[in-house]
């Protein structure tokens, strides 16, 4: 800092406590340097977070006396022939084409004279893709008229004509299966609407990139309805887990293109079928998940945001929950920003991510267990309790030997902040120490982000949360996502009322109603053709 070059100290204590200031400042720095160098460079996979020959803890030990013994020796392990995995067979809904291979009518004849009988056949398969083809449907309307009526004054001919078939987009030239293969490319696949462009002109069809935009848009506002039955699914369930990112939206009204809008994820509702509610704010207040969460109650599990922070004092039946994720994560980065040589060494990071793994151990084996909800979760007090009480002392301990202006201070003081919410999840049994549900459930549009990476228009940023809304809820609940869009598309215009609509919602739509839509059945006829 510039302002330490104007520092002069009068008396020997004084300039003690400056270079004590000076070092702390310095090392801080450096740490600065490691995390961003091994964020720039390392990996990233949040499952090696421990050093490499650090001695994996005990479940039942301390951690803090462990921490004290020799990180285990690395031991050579001569090389052995690895067993080839098994492959897996093909999906038997897949149409086949068999191809008959026989030897020559010569050959059937023995060396005796006698014709060779046929005792068995061996088969193999083989994966074989064509690419993707595409067709016109010509709708044929026959119309009628009376003959007799033709020449009767004051009385037009009665004409009549077969009804159009009812259609999301009626003067679109594209299908349902059309429009839905677009929506999942991009949506779900991550494919910019130029590169679909440049696709459907190698096929031999001009479709601008405009004319596509437009049609998802249009289609995302009809589709409202979807969206507003899915908020009120999502806030029937125990637990809901909230996340928000970044997302650059042009000519949003009164604001440069380079200012920051925020794409949120809530998912809730019934834990075993999903609502996965996904919402464009052009900011990041509190005032976004109030307004979601309004007249719920129950449990929701964050980061450490502090926009959250108000929901319990707004709505008294809202209890927050932390998440131990982003603790591993802290403890990790104090890890990362000491020098390369003291890595090798058990340290006070390396303590509290055992205390970590010891919980996440407990959580993994009451699940296998399969018990109820009640069961798990005193399964779950049980054992770690105990862990969790050990871990705050030894953070009240740690705490004041600490500098807090290091990452293992930060960590600390970031921990021991939150740590009534984050013990929390002892409370039920649907809660989990993380809110990696959320982060899961936001990940598809963090990473189709990187390949569109901004929306040109408010309205394609809400556009994109109505079709990330219908996607991952559909994958949630174990649908196909272009089997359910093709079935919601066709089956949209049809629905009168919000009954209607609440019977197309994922949750409520069973593996069989999309069936007719199946890839095995819409590309049979398609694959028989070329073949």
């Amino acid at each position: 800092m510039s302002s330490y070059r104007d520092i002069r100290a009068e008396t020997l204590d004084e300039a003690n406590a400056i270079i004590r200031t000076l070092v702390l400042h310095i090392e801080k720095l450096e740490e600065q340097v490691r995390v961003l160098l091994r964020h720039r460079f390392a990996s990233k996979n949040e499952k090696n977070l421990l050093p490499e020959g650090y001695k994996q803890l005990s479940i039942f030990g301390d951690p803090e006396d462990e921490a004290e013994q020799e990180p285990i020796q690395q031991i050579e392990v001569s090389t052995h022939r690895r067993c080839r995995p098994k492959r897996k067979p093909l999906p038997k809904e897949l149409p086949r084409v068999e191809i008959i291979h026989d030897i020559d009518e010569e050959d059937k004849q023995c060396r005796c004279g006698a014709t060779l009988s046929k005792i068995g056949e061996e088969t193999s398969e083989k994966l074989d893709i064509v690419p993707t083809r595409i067709r016109v449907i010509r709708h044929v309307r026959y119309k009628y008229a009376c003959r007799q009526c033709e020449g009767v004054e004051d009385q037009g001919p009665t004409v009549k004509i077969a009804s159009p078939p009812a259609e999301i987009l009626p003067k679109a030239m594209a299908t349902g299966g059309t429009l839905s293969a677009i929506i999942i490319a991009k949506f779900a696949d991550g494919l910019p609407l130029y590169r679909q462009e440049k696709m459907f002109h190698r096929m031999g069809v001009e479709i601008s990139r405009s004319t596509m935009a437009d049609w998802l848009i249009k289609i995302a506002r009809k589709l409202q309805p979807l969206i507003d039955e899915s908020q009120q699914l999502l806030l029937c369930g125990p637990v809901v887990n909230a996340d928000e990112t970044p997302v650059q939206v042009l000519k949003e009204p009164g604001r440069a293109n380079t200012t920051k809008s925020y794409m949120w994820v809530f998912r809730g509702g019934d834990p075993h079928k999903p609502v996965v509610l996904f919402h464009y704010s052009p900011t990041r207040s509190g005032e976004v998940a109030r307004e979601i969460l309004q007249g719920y109650q129950g449990y929701c599990q964050t980061d450490g945001f502090s926009g959250y922070d108000a929901l319990e004092s707004v709505n008294p039946g809202i209890r927050l929950v932390g998440c131990f994720a982003h603790v591993r994560r802290a403890f990790a980065k104090a890890i990362d920003a000491r020098p390369k040589s003291a890595r090798k060494k058990t340290g006070s990071a390396e303590v509290a991510l055992g205390y970590i793994q010891q919980l996440y151990g407990i959580e993994r084996r009451g699940r296998a267990l399969e018990l109820s909800i009640e069961q798990f979760c005193e399964y779950r007090k049980k054992r770690a309790g105990p862990v969790l009480d050990k871990f705050k002392q030894w953070l009240l301990r740690r705490g004041p030997q600490t500098p807090p202006r290091v990452y293992l201070g930060k960590a600390i003081r970031y921990t021991l902040k939150r740590w009534d919410k984050l013990v929390r999840y002892l409370e039920d049994g649907h809660l989990t120490p993380d809110n990696n549900a959320a982060e899961n459930a936001i990940r598809p549009f963090a990473l189709g982000r990187k390949n569109w990476l901004f929306a040109g228009h408010p309205n394609g940023a809400h556009a994109a949360a109505t079709y990330f809304t219908l996607i991952e809820t559909a994958k949630a609940c174990g649908l196909e996502p272009y089997r359910y869009l093709r079935f919601l598309l066709e089956r949209f215009p049809h629905a009168r009322g919000d009954d209607d609509y609440a019977c197309l919602l994922p949750p409520n739509v069973s593996q069989q109603d999309p069936a007719p839509y199946a890839h095995s059945q819409c590309m049979t006829s398609v694959w028989s053709q070329s073949v």
